[in-house]
Order: C-alpha cells, then structure tokens, then sequence
C-alpha cells in the first residue's frame, strides 16, 4: 500500500472533517461529495432518534446535529459522508423524528411545518410527502414525513394524534392536506370500524 496504514474510520474523525467542510450556516452539499467507502462504523440511530456510538448513546447535542447534516441515503443503507469518506452506519427505522408540528390554514388551504429532533423543518407537500405505514398484524400505524434528500422523520405518536384531529376525508380515504397536496392515511370505511 505504498508505505502508508489504512485508516479506521472514527466518530471523532468524521466530526472533525464535517466540521472543516461546513461551511455557512445551512446544511453541507452531500449530494455533491463522492469520497471512497471507508467502511462501516459503530454507530446506530434507534427509532426513538437516539444516536449511539459504539453502544453508549451520545448526549451533545451539537454533535448529533453535526452527524445529522453529513446523513446520506443511498438505496436502502445510510452514511455519514464527507469530502474524504464515507462510512456506513445503522439505522432502526427513520432517521429523524418528527417531534412537533405547526398548522396554518384550514382544508386544502392547511400547511402542516414539521420539525425534528434535530431542528430540521420541512413543509409538508409534493417535496415532502406524509406517508403512514400500518403493520400488517396489528394495524398499528406508522407515520412518516420526508424531511431531505430520501431522509424521513417518524412523526412521534403525540404529534400524530394532533394531526388525526385535522384530518379529513377525501375520496373514500381519512388523510392530511399540506401545501395542497392529499395525504391518505386510512381508507374512510376502515375508520369507520375502528
């Protein structure tokens, strides 16, 4: 290997080099970085949008915000990404969580503004759809809202129950209008059962 060691990729490595690449305020150009896959790092986001790295979860939130803005989903697997590297790490279901959202309007008129765990916002609507999964034992729902670049947030249940209190129902199906847009969540009939 011409003289020099590989490298193991590290949480302290890839926070030193998402920080030297950030620049300004918004979020770094992922999309633009195309660095070599390193490998995979012991880092896991849990449901509940807890990080943790080599088991112990990590409690600064400024680092957590940092690892979120180099986050990249490329198919199904998730990375932390920088200008020299890209690492894989694990993710249980949703990236993000949904913690709480605003509403303005009313029917189709209605915008729904969520916010993340990590101080993301995104406006519901063709860019950032809802979508809700039911498992297909329980029928338990699952909510989700897209915030950036094929990243979701899970809505949290408090939030998702606000929402249901503005939902409404549109051909034959009980959902959420945002920014226009229709947002089905349950077949009218079946919530009629419920």
């Amino acid at each position: 290997m011409n003289g020099q060691k590989a490298v193991t990729p590290s949480a302290e490595g890839i926070a030193a080099a998402a920080s030297a690449a950030k620049k300004g305020r918004g979020l770094p150009p992922v999309h633009l970085w195309k660095p070599p896959f390193c490998g995979d790092l012991d880092m896991r986001i849990a449901r509940d949008g807890t990080w943790f790295y080599l088991g112990t979860p990590i409690g600064r939130f400024e680092l957590v915000k940092l690892f979120s803005s180099i986050l990249k989903k490329e198919d199904d697997k998730y990375f932390l990404v920088t200008p020299v590297e890209k690492v894989g790490i694990t993710v249980d279901d949703a990236p993000f969580v949904a913690v709480d959202f605003e509403a303005s309007g009313a029917g189709q008129d209605q915008v729904l503004t969520f916010n993340t765990h990590v101080g993301d916002a995104a406006i519901a609507g063709p860019d950032h759809p809802i979508r809700v999964e039911r498992d297909a034992e329980t029928g338990e729902p699952s909510p989700y809202v897209m915030i950036r670049a094929g990243l979701e947030a899970l809505i949290d249940r408090k939030s998702f129950y606000r929402l249901v209190e503005l939902g409404s129902h549109h051909d034959n199906w009980f959902g959420l209008w945002s920014s226009g847009e229709f947002f089905p969540i349950i077949p009218s009939k079946e919530l009629e059962n419920i």
